[in-house]
């Protein structure tokens, strides 16, 4: 593998995680990216997405949604700025309708929508290597999660965490990475898509696509958690309801991390408890093979369910659910 056409078209296998926790580069294809250009485009997107984006500082990165009137999300997104544009990287298979949606409500405001997701190439790293392999080519790294910086190769996002070991989105043009390309494969672990959402799911960050729009409330996916809601700006769509859920604690619901002996489960599968085998109690939010014929799964349910801890895929007597701690501490607030 000697150039990025190579290692772009490298199949779209799944290591497993303790391969990936060695150290892993997987480009990633199907993420989307809309870029917000003009003077009040942090304005605009304050005023819609659950975040706070006119505080949003150009070393940031932060998570955001954006929901339904009904407090639902229909789009998740990784937010970051520069001087001239904002961000945001969300789910390939529903950024068309999100752009158009976004750009309906820009009226007077002084900001146009551009869909700029071939721009650059964007690899995903990760694992115990992956620092070590990136100061090949940077001086210096995003300190910590959720921070950025942006080199003559391109702008570098770090993320959440996962396997124990920071993770990096790197948005390169197709020049520097085919310069780069050849040592990324020979000292990582190349993957494709499928690896880097088994990432995301071992770091607890959620992403909602086409199959589960505006299925849940943010903090139904653990997006509070995240740092993907501020409780403290103003309005948004949906934003009495989800402030509602957070403080008057109606929704009894969490997502958690399991490991189904199923390869075939994808997100929007319903999950059953035996214990009420005719009504579902949750859903897969998502899913990635993990390498042993099965799948690891960022499952939402009711909070009952999860501490009873016997779920099934499908059905009450389908496969069971083996749940994993998380990264993070899912606190008891009733949502």
């Amino acid at each position: 593998m000697n150039n990025w056409n190579q290692l772009l078209s490298a199949p779209a296998r799944s290591p497993a995680s303790a391969a990936l926790a060695a150290g892993f580069v997987a480009p990633v294809t199907d993420l989307g990216l809309i870029a917000f250009t003009g003077d009040d485009s942090a304005s605009f997107l304050h005023s819609q997405l659950t975040n706070d984006v006119e505080h949003l500082g150009t070393g940031e990165v932060r998570l955001a949604g954006y929901c339904s009137p009904k407090g639902r999300l229909m789009a998740s997104f990784l937010m970051w700025r520069d001087e001239q544009s904002v961000y945001l990287q969300l789910a390939r298979d529903i950024q068309p309708a999100i752009q158009k949606r976004l750009q309906m409500f820009v009226l007077r405001a002084r900001t146009k929508a551009a869909d700029v997701t071939d721009a650059r190439v964007v690899l995903g790293l990760g694992g115990a290597l992956a620092e070590t392999v990136l100061q090949t080519w940077f001086d210096a790294l995003p300190p910590a999660p959720y921070t950025k910086l942006d080199h003559p190769l391109g702008t570098l996002l770090r993320v959440a965490d996962a396997f124990g070991a920071p993770r990096y989105l790197w948005l390169a043009m197709p020049d520097t990475v085919a310069t780069v390309a050849p040592e990324l494969a020979d000292r990582l672990v190349v993957g494709g898509n499928e690896a880097w959402r088994l990432s995301d799911i071992h770091a607890g960050v959620p992403l909602v696509a086409a199959a589960t729009q505006e299925q849940f409330v943010p903090q139904m996916i653990n997006f509070e958690l995240l740092g993907g809601v501020s409780f403290k700006k103003g309005c948004y769509p949906g934003q009495e309801i989800v402030a509602r859920s957070q403080y008057l604690g109606k929704l009894k619901r969490r997502t958690a991390l399991a490991t189904i002996d199923d390869a075939a489960v994808t997100p929007g599968t319903e999950v059953f408890a035996p214990a009420d085998p005719g009504q579902p109690c949750g859903m897969v939010v998502n899913a990635a093979p993990n390498g042993s014929g099965g799948v690891d799964a960022l499952v939402e349910m009711k909070l009952d369910a999860l501490e009873g801890g016997d779920v099934r895929a499908r059905a009450a007597d389908g496969p069971a659910l083996a749940f994993q701690p998380l990264p993070y501490v899912l606190d008891k607030l009733e949502v």
